[in-house]
């Protein structure tokens, strides 16, 4: 079998398995009173950036975390917290931050009894294989959290554009906030 049609074969094993409804909650619950944060740490933070750059174009007013001109956190604000393994170090940590500010935490994981899924007032639970799973757990031909990742950024596309609908956002409109 061609390795692209394997790639595909596992990414569309994980999109099946992940719950809508926790994609309609979490629709519900995004507004455009507050600012969202959206944290990751390595490739889980590139696909947080990716979504975080289409929610901007959406016209919401999100800041990728760790960006040096990013304002706090306030009450109320959207934190989402990326993190496979929903115990990487400084994720967890700057979850906690923003459980302790009064924010409303958000976490997309593959680990729905993690340290991050613990504080989460929503989850989206992507069930790819990450860089901690090992032995039978490991159900992918891909290195490390590439699984997990790769999904995340369709759900998370998938998100926006189920926002876009809720929203009335037309492409025109969103190509307008493109740079």
């Amino acid at each position: 079998m061609n390795i692209l049609d394997v790639i595909i074969d596992e990414i569309k094993s994980v999109l099946s398995r992940v719950d809508m409804k926790q994609l309609d909650d979490v629709v519900g619950c995004i507004n455009k009173d507050v600012s969202i944060f959206v944290d990751g740490e390595g490739r889980s933070g590139l696909m947080g950036k990716s979504f975080a750059m289409r929610l901007m174009h959406l016209g919401y007013n999100v800041y990728a975390v760790g960006e040096t001109i990013n304002p706090s956190v306030k009450k109320n604000d959207i934190y989402f917290s990326i993190s496979g393994s929903g115990e990487s170090g400084n994720v967890v940590l700057n979850t906690k931050r923003a459980k302790d500010k009064d924010c409303f935490i958000i976490c997309v994981t593959s680990k729905p009894k993690s340290t991050i899924s613990s504080l989460a007032d929503r989850l989206i639970i992507v069930p790819g294989t990450t860089k901690s799973d090992k032995g039978e757990q490991r159900k992918s031909v891909q290195l490390l959290s590439t699984l997990f990742d790769q999904s995340v950024h369709i759900v998370l596309d998938a998100l926006c554009l189920m926002l876009s609908k809720k929203e009335n956002i037309s492409n025109s409109e969103a190509t307008a906030r493109h740079w």
